[in-house]
């Protein structure tokens, strides 16, 4: 049932629980957002039958869905003055380590080359109109347009607000199968053997009800990170995730249930994006990401000082975006380090003074703050509310297009920052309890190799699901990436058996919900909340092996007595439940992680109060989890584990590439059995 004006109407769609859609593939693709669609391109042009199963609609749908502004870290793009190995090595190194070099190598050295694929498609990449002609961020002989760094040029500005329409559109020209509206549930294994090779996946129709069961040779998880652990209210209006809150953790609940292993799943930091409260990104005035170099401004005009990495006070716009006396280049820009302490000082880049706070008590500045777009150099306030939240993905309707329809005129009119009077519109300080799983910066997630195959066999990761990633152009890299591996692996294997007896106890925990009932029982957004609650409480900033015991006594509790509580009536509804029982999944696979790590790293935000030695050297490395047979099996890998970057990426780039060319020709698409 829905509701019209409170009146209760029928659902709109035939209902069909129980019945069963079988279907046959080479590589499915469970998550159809940026990595997903990237993912099936590049195994459809090896030749590969593909499926996506994607939970909303393929068009629009993912972290990505609606636009990007800005493709990150392209380090192989011909204006670049910085190689892969370095922009990978300095991003582990800002992060102490913690951060996939397998994947962000993936990304820094194919960046580029997978954005002119793009361009392939119909996106467009370059100022070909000659819009920018002059800009300082412009390179005249590729006519790229550049973020941040003007002086080594590794962030690529793109209009890419209809990006992902297009990728859809080539995955129909491909002949890619996309199963719309259908949630991924569970993943089969050979035999139905607990860590056997994956032989398929199973899903919920989100309109119909109905069972679906892929039979394939290899899957890949592309279903992002997990939203809503800490921080849940429908009834709070704000920004309570960046990403998309339908982002529920499916495919780490999925892996982890048939023994794969994850890692740096301790990791969660106070983050706005946790928050109820906080204001829709890029849609307030700030000097961050999408709005950077904005000049920002007090209530009486006060211009607020600029400063490099080495305190020097700049004096016009230009030096905002090149790096410091001694620097060679910087990677953050405009914020603060995306560490607690003050970071690594070489990496670090221009921003507005940091003690803006203090001079304001002192009275030097008067708040509120603008962003004063009207005061910048045309191109660049052209380039930032044109172009950059002209296609951002959250920006382009609710902020451009609605500030405009109110006559808001970045020529004449300045936009109102929230530092200080009650917080920021991005980074305002919130309590502990409003955390994320990393929503900024890296995170944990699944463990892979070079080929982005997990430690289980024919499972495959990409994008924001896999450990230590992040942004846009990761997700499209690594998807590419991926896509091709599998594809490689699919064509080497034989079909496995799929299990009768899992695929009946999956329908039995899918459809448990719809027969909830007795004098009490729970809704999703009940169940959800309780659980956020537990982490707000045990697992927050302060821990201890008292507090996570707790939160462990208070998870099992809330799995054994109120998850089969749980109800739904419509499939919608069902989807929903069955989302939060991955959301309670994933807090524990969280707990369990936090309780094996015995030290604190302000790396990863991480505090325990009965081990309060911060990054000491014999705990600098991956902590890996996973399910074995009968518990939880804790182990561990050295913070480089992945080896030489060059000499593993490289063989496997070429392999990719080859596949993809080859697959043009018809006969390779007849070895494959593809009419």
């Amino acid at each position: 049932m829905h509701h019209d004006n409170g009146r209760l109407l029928p659902w709109p769609y035939s209902v069909q629980y129980g019945e069963e859609q079988r279907i046959e593939t080479d590589v499915l693709i469970l998550g159809g957002g940026i990595a997903g669609v990237w993912a099936a391109i590049a195994a459809a042009r090896c030749g590969a039958r593909v499926t996506i199963m994607e939970k909303a609609a393929t068009i629009r749908s993912g972290a990505g869905g609606a636009g990007v502004d800005h493709w990150q870290w392209a380090a192989d793009n011909p204006a670049s003055g910085v190689s892969p190995e370095e922009l990978t090595e300095a991003l582990i190194d800002n992060q102490g380590g913690y951060r996939n070099g397998i994947s962000t190598y993936i990304q820094c050295a194919s960046a580029y080359e997978t954005l002119e694929e793009m361009e392939r498609m119909g996106g467009k990449v370059r100022d070909v109109g000659d819009e920018f002609k002059g800009a300082e961020f412009r390179d005249d002989a590729s006519k790229l347009l550049f973020a941040y760094d003007y002086t080594n040029r590794i962030v690529i500005r793109v209009w890419g607000a209809d990006y992902k329409p297009l990728l859809r559109k080539e995955c129909r020209r491909l002949g890619v199968r996309i199963l719309d509206r259908t949630t991924a549930t569970g993943l089969l294994t050979e035999d139905g053997r607990h860590g056997a090779r994956v032989v398929g996946a199973m899903g919920l129709n989100n309109r119909t009800g109905a069972f679906v069961v892929v039979k394939a040779k290899a899957v890949i998880l592309a279903t992002s990170r997990p939203q809503r652990i800490w921080t849940f209210s429908t009834e709070l209006r704000g920004l309570a995730t960046f990403r998309p809150p339908s982002d529920a953790g499916n495919g780490y609940a999925m892996a982890w249930r048939i023994g794969a292993q994850l890692t740096m799943m301790e990791k969660s930091m106070r983050s706005p994006f946790g928050s109820p409260y906080s204001f829709p990104a890029y849609g307030s005035g700030n000097a961050i990401n999408t709005w950077y170099p904005c000049n920002i401004v007090d209530a009486n005009g006060k211009e607020v000082p600029w400063v490099d990495s080495n305190g020097r006070v700049l004096g016009s716009v230009d030096e905002r975006c090149r790096p410091a006396e001694g620097q060679k280049f910087f990677i953050m820009g405009g914020g603060s380090s995306s560490l607690p302490h003050p970071g690594h000082k070489r990496f670090l880049g221009p921003k507005p003074i940091p003690d803006l706070e203090q001079r304001m008590l002192r009275g030097e500045f008067t708040p509120p703050f603008y962003a004063d777009l009207a005061s910048m150099p045309e191109m660049e306030r052209k380039v930032i509310w044109g172009l950059m939240v002209g296609n951002e993905g959250k920006t382009r309707i609710p902020v451009m297009h609605t500030y405009a329809q109110s006559g808001f005129d970045p020529e004449r009119d300045m936009l109102q920052t929230y530092d200080f009077l009650r917080g920021s519109g991005m980074r305002e300080p919130v309590v502990p309890q409003e955390r994320t799983f990393g929503e900024s910066g890296v995170c944990g997630g699944l463990l892979v190799d070079w080929d982005l195959m997990s430690s289980v066999p024919g499972l495959f990761g990409a994008g924001d699901l896999v450990f230590g990633g992040q942004d846009h152009s990761h997700a499209a890299a690594t998807g590419r990436y991926a896509g091709a591996r599998a594809a490689l692996y699919a064509r080497e294997q034989g079909w496995g058996e799929v299990d009768a007896a899992q695929v009946s106890s999956e329908k039995r925990r899918v459809y448990a919900p719809l027969s909830a009932q007795g004098p009490r029982t729970v809704d999703w957004k009940e169940l959800n909340a309780g659980i956020a609650r537990v982490m707000q409480n045990y697992c927050s900033e302060p821990k201890n092996e008292e507090l996570l015991d707790l939160a462990q006594t208070w998870l099992a509790d809330l799995e054994r007595n109120e998850a089969p509580l749980a109800v739904a009536d419509n499939p919608h509804k069902l989807m929903r439940t069955l989302d939060v029982l991955d959301i309670l999944t994933c807090a524990q696979i969280i707990v369990q992680a936090c309780k094996a790590r015995r030290a604190s790293s302000d790396y990863l935000h991480f505090k325990r109060l009965d081990h309060p030695d911060i990054d000491p050297a014999e705990w600098h490395k991956w902590i890996t989890v996973r399910l074995g047979e009968r518990n939880t099996e804790i182990g561990e890998l050295p913070i480089a584990f992945w080896g030489e970057l060059e000499p593993n990426y490289r063989p496997r780039h070429d392999a990719n590439l080859a596949a993809m060319g080859a697959a043009a020709g018809e006969g390779q698409r007849r070895s494959w059995g593809i009419g």
